[in-house]
């Protein structure tokens, strides 16, 4: 699948947003004004004014939307989904070549709020998804006690975890110790588990 460097980044802002939610990162990874702030500069947002208490209630709102396209139950729904915040926002397209990137779309509005521009800019990058008919890219960690979401844009579609060194690992780890106690266990377990 080819997807733009643009769209990239916003799939990956927009994962690293939603696994900031409590029910993904065991408590509230955006508390206060200081986390969005941080938030903004870890991912180099661009066109952010002054933040305030409402721009904090507006994000957490549009992550659970983001949330829900994620979790839908098919193209029809995350379609909808999509649809519903990026007309919200107010979409704006226009040709940009801020601070040294080249020309690119923005398809906000100058000097949108927050949420408005994660709105657009992520919901603009999951219809790309969508209309790619790659909607099943869309994921969440396989592993059973964790909640995290990501995109794979692996070429055969076959990550399964957030994080190969954490969830990743420890799933392998479960599973070759899983394999080790039938192994010792049953003697007959030991040849098949060697064949594997």
């Amino acid at each position: 699948m080819l997807i733009t460097h643009d769209t990239q980044c916003a799939l990956d802002v927009l994962v690293d947003l939603l696994n900031t939610a409590p029910e993904a990162a065991g408590q509230e990874g955006l508390p206060d004004l200081a986390a969005l702030r941080d938030f903004v500069v870890r991912h180099e947002i661009s066109e952010v004014g002054t933040l305030g208490t409402d721009d904090l209630d507006a994000v957490r709102r549009v992550r659970t939307q983001f949330r829900a396209v994620f979790l839908a139950r098919s193209t029809q729904a995350a379609a909808e989904l999509v649809n519903t915040l990026v007309a919200q926002a107010g979409s704006t397209p226009r040709l940009t070549d801020h601070d040294g990137h080249d020309w690119h779309m923005h398809f906000f509005a100058p000097c949108a709020a927050l949420a408005d521009h994660l709105a657009v800019e992520a919901g603009m990058a999951l219809a790309f998804i969508v209309v790619a008919g790659e909607r099943e890219r869309l994921r969440r960690c396989e592993a059973p006690d964790c909640a995290r979401v990501f995109v794979d844009l692996s070429r055969n579609r076959s990550r399964r975890y957030c994080d190969s060194r954490t969830c990743g690992n420890r799933m392998h780890v479960a599973a070759y110790r899983a394999r080790q106690r039938t192994a010792a266990e049953s003697p007959d377990a030991l040849t098949e588990a060697a064949a594997r």
